[in-house]
């Protein structure tokens, strides 16, 4: 009986709360990541490091929000992914979720830099330099989720090939809690607390600037960003790693908890998921703010476009 409500909420959660909930996501983030790429590849006349960063952080955005409505539509119907399906959608949302994260550390890297050398004379600043950074963390996103690949096909030999588990459900010749806790520090602790100091080091320097000023007010916006983008982070990726972990741990044989609170923790986990996928549609903003000329040089060229259709529809 315990395991019949168990599965049952399971199903109910994933019917109820994840279908609409990855559907909402898709249908407002998708839309707003596409204008961004599109913008920055046919508007954008000069490129800057930043917006190398904004640029691979949308695309990472992208692809993974592509992934959502097959996802809904699988849960609304009951239905499994197909083993290479599965494969390739935990790695691209796990891809996503620590690219994005590492990305806007490199965003506060740029912006505090910019304050701090305001004629662009750091070497950090370079187009070309954030094109390198840029390869190196894809390079290193995909090392740290390249266990997980494995740890999913020995658990798809184990199911034989027939279910699709999250993360929190998997087992296999990798150490699951050792490697999510890993992963929870390496990708999501240390990058949290690099956005941390960048924030304060922005803040001390714009204080010492207003000093040197004469108490004449800086320009904070960059400051406000990154410390908006820090607590994002912390609100919608802290839960679902800590519903990780616990979920993890509650499975392991040592740990002896009731069926009845397994299936709890198991719920709750279930809920931090999507939550946790919402910066996907929260970064838009960001890099609106952070892009004034990429703003301006994008409304030119859609009231460029409007104006060349409202031509077409006037009568000769």
């Amino acid at each position: 009986m315990q395991l019949s409500n168990s599965t049952g909420i399971d199903k109910m959660l994933e019917r109820y709360y994840l279908t609409p909930f990855y559907a909402l996501e898709f249908c407002v983030g998708f839309p707003a990541n596409l204008l961004v790429v599109l913008g920055y590849m046919f508007c954008l006349q000069e490129w800057q490091s930043c917006h190398v960063y904004i640029f691979n952080l949308a695309l990472s955005d992208l692809v993974f929000l592509c992934t959502l409505p097959q996802l809904s539509y699988l849960y609304a119907n009951n239905q499994v992914l197909e083993p290479a399906v599965c494969i390739i959608n935990r790695y691209v949302l796990h891809v996503n979720l620590y690219s994005s994260i590492l990305f806007m550390v490199w965003l506060s890297v740029d912006r505090f830099l910019l304050v701090k050398h305001p004629a662009r004379g750091h070497f950090m600043l370079r187009p070309r330099v954030a094109v390198v950074t840029s390869a190196l963390s894809w390079l290193a996103v995909n090392v740290e989720i390249a266990p997980l690949i494995a740890l999913m096909v020995k658990d798809l030999q184990r199911q034989n090939w027939s279910n699709c588990r999250d993360f929190a459900s998997l087992k296999g010749g990798v150490n699951p809690l050792g490697y999510s806790l890993g992963l929870t520090l390496t990708g999501y602790i240390l990058p949290l607390l690099a956005l941390c100091v960048f924030s304060k080091q922005m803040s001390h320097l714009l204080h010492v600037q207003e000093r040197a000023l004469q108490r004449r007010k800086t320009y904070k916006r960059p400051l406000r960003i990154l410390i908006s983008a820090t607590v994002m982070f912390l609100v919608l990726y802290t839960p679902y790693h800590v519903m990780r972990n616990i979920r993890i741990w509650s499975r392991q044989p040592r740990g002896g908890l009731p069926e009845r609170t397994k299936m709890y923790i198991k719920a709750t986990y279930i809920i931090t998921r999507p939550l946790a996928f919402l910066h996907s549609v929260i970064n838009p903003v960001f890099y609106f703010l952070m892009g004034d000329k990429f703003k301006e040089q994008l409304m030119a060229k859609l009231r460029n476009m409007a104006r060349k259709i409202q031509l077409r529809k006037e009568p000769a």
